[in-house]
């Protein structure tokens, strides 16, 4: 039987749409924050010719570069100010995180509550704006070599001015990045940093649609091919749909209290969602690989040729392509790394056992205190390994699919999670500002009614 939140979420229209005014605010700022952000991925960095590199970017398509370019949403092609889009922000969060969990004093300043989540914060931009600046000088280094070899000069006036104005506008657009993602965290609809991640995706998800399509029309591409990719995409979306919904439910009960039908113990369930740490994973592992990538691809064709660290470099670059075997293994490993990580950090057997046994509450068969805390680690544990495995999965196949086979389609597994996911979260936050809408016209009802009475 459906619950009444569940009937309500049911009976909503879009008339009571268009009466809910603060949801409406929100969703036009996110919307307007999400154009600004389209908007800075167009201008270029200062010292730029973007015929040459746009020239240039088109000889060297292809591996770990185009990956990232997806996540950014071309900004990387194009070496704008958000060329590095919001991934240093997120590589400096997973080592703050990192840190709490082993250093005391961070574990200790996390303790603290909103003063302590404060100063992590603060320690995060401190760590985005240091690795922004190491990423944007390789990057700069990088665009001075770039098209030397075919006698080609992305960067118009070489020279350490052109590498501090490059690096001053990757900081800039980056911190403006990570910015914007707060104000929609805080006055929009959804997680800003995963929402600006995927506006990237979906911006660049119409050029790999028009490309797949000509590949289908000029017969470039196996028209059985391409009639595979459309049904492999559905059915990877529907199946990422159901294991985002799949969860583990965990009988609690309360001790007996007396209503007019007698004595009744009230029950309810504890859900332990499947992917817990949702799509959290694939983002912080593709972030630790694509920052030392990134920074070895263009410092690679600085030295390329003129010793043997820039040989090394080359070699590394090529073992570590996107879709490579060794890529490929990091990234497993990352994901599911990371799976039980965030996982361990989101949910604390310890503290859930503990507010069960101060409420009264406790699992049947299961003694309240340690043996409720070894009960809840166990089942987290063997979900987990089911989401950790369903998460490389997704990620992965894909991948090698596209790699084997040579589809020219760079929209995979990992793309499309993070699409559906933020999707799904975003509808799921709009759904409960309605129903809260909603709740909030039945009280105001209710009090005017009870005014008329007295």
């Amino acid at each position: 039987m459906a619950s009444a939140a569940d009937q309500m979420a049911q009976n909503i229209s879009l008339s009571k749409f268009a009466k809910a005014t603060d949801l409406k605010k929100r969703l036009w700022f996110t919307v307007g924050v999400l154009i600004v952000f389209r908007l800075l991925s167009y201008v270029p960095l200062p010292g730029i010719d973007p015929t040459v590199l746009n020239e240039l970017s088109q000889r060297t398509t292809g591996g770990v570069l185009d990956f990232f370019n997806t996540f950014s949403g071309g900004s990387l092609s194009r070496m704008s100010l958000t060329a590095l889009g919001v991934m240093p922000y997120i590589t400096a969060s997973i080592v703050v995180q990192l840190a709490t969990s082993l250093s005391p004093t961070l574990a200790a300043i996390k303790k603290e509550g909103e003063s302590g989540r404060k100063k992590l914060n603060q320690y995060t931009r401190y760590g985005t704006v240091g690795l922004t600046a190491v990423q944007g000088y390789f990057i700069a280094v990088g665009l001075e070599a770039l098209g030397a070899s075919n006698g080609m000069q992305a960067v118009i006036e070489p020279g350490m001015a052109f590498r501090i104005a490059a690096v001053i506008s990757l900081i800039g657009g980056t911190m403006f990045l990570m910015w914007l993602g707060e104000q929609i965290t805080s006055r929009g609809i959804g997680n800003g940093v995963s929402l600006i991640i995927m506006a990237g995706i979906v911006a660049h998800l119409p050029t790999t649609i028009v490309n797949l399509m000509e590949g289908g029309r000029s017969g470039s591409l196996d028209p059985i091919k391409l009639v595979g990719i459309v049904v492999a995409v559905a059915v990877l979306i529907l199946f990422i749909c159901f294991m985002e919904r799949a969860q583990r439910r965990i009988l609690i009960q309360y001790p007996k209290r007396q209503t007019q039908r007698g004595m009744q113990a009230d029950r309810s369930h504890l859900p332990l969602k499947i992917n817990t740490a949702g799509v959290i994973p694939p983002i912080f592992a593709s972030s630790l690989l694509l920052m030392p990538l990134t920074i070895s691809q263009f410092a690679g064709q600085r030295v390329a040729g003129q010793s043997k660290w820039g040989d090394i470099i080359i070699t590394l670059n090529q073992y570590l392509q996107h879709g490579s075997p060794v890529y490929m293994l990091l990234y497993g490993a990352g994901i599911v790394f990371f799976s039980f990580f965030y996982t361990a950090v989101v949910f604390n057997p310890e503290e859930t056992a503990d507010n069960l046994k101060r409420y009264g509450g406790f699992i049947p068969g299961i003694r309240p205190g340690k043996n409720t805390e070894a009960y809840f680690d166990y089942v987290l544990t063997r979900i987990t390994v089911i989401g950790a495995a369903y998460l490389a999965a997704i990620c992965l196949i894909p991948e090698w699919l596209v790699s084997a086979l040579s589809i020219p389609f760079y929209l995979g597994g990992t793309s499309l999670l993070i699409v559906v996911n933020v999707t799904m979260d975003t509808v799921t936050q709009i759904q409960s500002h309605l129903l809260a809408h909603q709740y909030g016209d039945l009280i105001k009802k209710a009090k005017l009614k009870g005014g008329r009475l007295r």
